[in-house]
């Protein structure tokens, strides 16, 4: 589906037992809560997004990126404790911060330093040199991606979070379509969004494969260094690739270059259903009105 770019870009994130929205100016975290209420948390977005700076090509990226990603963990726990039906169930403080570092260190470990240390084993083991092993490195790195979130698929409080993510990517599929957006009209829509944060993730890994496999020999400790030390490289051009290719989807090439991310989103999403999609047009409606209301 191509991008009108006459429209707003609307992000979000499914959360737990919910959905984020986010425009350019605010955004908005709509979650069930156990009485099976609706609870909207509302926020105003900072200057960083309607600053010169977001519009430096690959530095936008960085910013962008980085700000999310505290946006990111800020709407989880905010969801996490609508569900915490006591005080002391509430994820915050020293907990919150260790959740959050354990997390961070999960994942560079488990996506970037262990692909390394595993090209670099398979280098010494097959007497390979270092092309074919920055290029095994680079499709090890992917098999950990795609195996990782098929796995976390199976656990059914993960389904319920990737069947909000559906949720999120219908209800922006339907508004980019100009339909009113209730449950009913919003269900026909598309599972699948091009610029969507599992498609960076994606592409970010493949862009990994290219990247690293242009280094010559390094030691280990080197190589561990360098795959941290261009993550920002790597997340500035993805972030760029999934801009343009989603402004370009008229375009029969840029359609089948993006089918490998579309096809990746399968897996991390799931169909809702009418009282998530309910929660998900809540955010994406509460989100347009306190935009409307700053630009009064």
């Amino acid at each position: 589906m191509s991008e009108k770019l006459s429209l707003p870009n609307y992000g979000g994130q499914a959360v737990i037992e919910g959905v984020m929205m986010r425009g350019q100016k605010a955004v908005a975290i709509a979650m069930r809560a156990p009485d099976h209420k609706i609870v909207i948390h509302t926020e105003t977005l900072g200057q960083i997004y309607r600053s010169k700076l977001v519009k430096i090509p690959f530095l936008r990226g960085l910013i962008m990126l980085w700000d999310a990603l505290g946006l990111g963990v800020r709407a989880l726990t905010i969801s996490a404790n609508v569900q915490g039906q006591e005080e002391q169930q509430k994820l915050e403080g020293p907990a919150l911060f260790a959740t959050v570092g354990f997390s961070l260190a999960l994942g560079i470990g488990l996506f970037m330093l262990l692909p390394a240390a595993a090209g670099q084993l398979s280098e010494k083991l097959l007497l390979w040199n270092s092309w074919w092993g920055n290029l095994f490195e680079g499709i090890f790195r992917l098999v950990v991606l795609i195996g990782y979130v098929a796995l976390i698929g199976r656990i059914p409080e993960i389904r319920r979070v990737f069947s909000y993510h559906g949720a999120e990517h219908k209800t922006i599929n339907a508004f980019e379509a100009g339909v009113e957006l209730t449950p009913e009209n919003v269900a026909k829509y598309s599972l699948l969004h091009p610029r969507c944060g599992t498609a960076f993730l994606l592409t970010l890994v493949l862009l990994s494969v290219l990247l690293f496999s242009m280094l010559g020999p390094l030691p280990l400790g080197w190589r561990l260094i360098s795959r941290v030390a261009a993550l920002p490289l790597l997340a500035g051009v993805a972030y760029e690739y999934i801009r343009i290719t989603a402004r370009y989807l008229h375009s029969p090439v840029v359609r089948l270059m993006v089918k490998p991310n579309l096809a990746l989103q399968k897996l991390t999403t799931r169909e809702p259903s009418l009282d998530m999609l309910e929660v998900s047009i809540a955010a994406f409606n509460e989100v347009r009105l306190q935009e409307e209301r700053m630009n009064l």
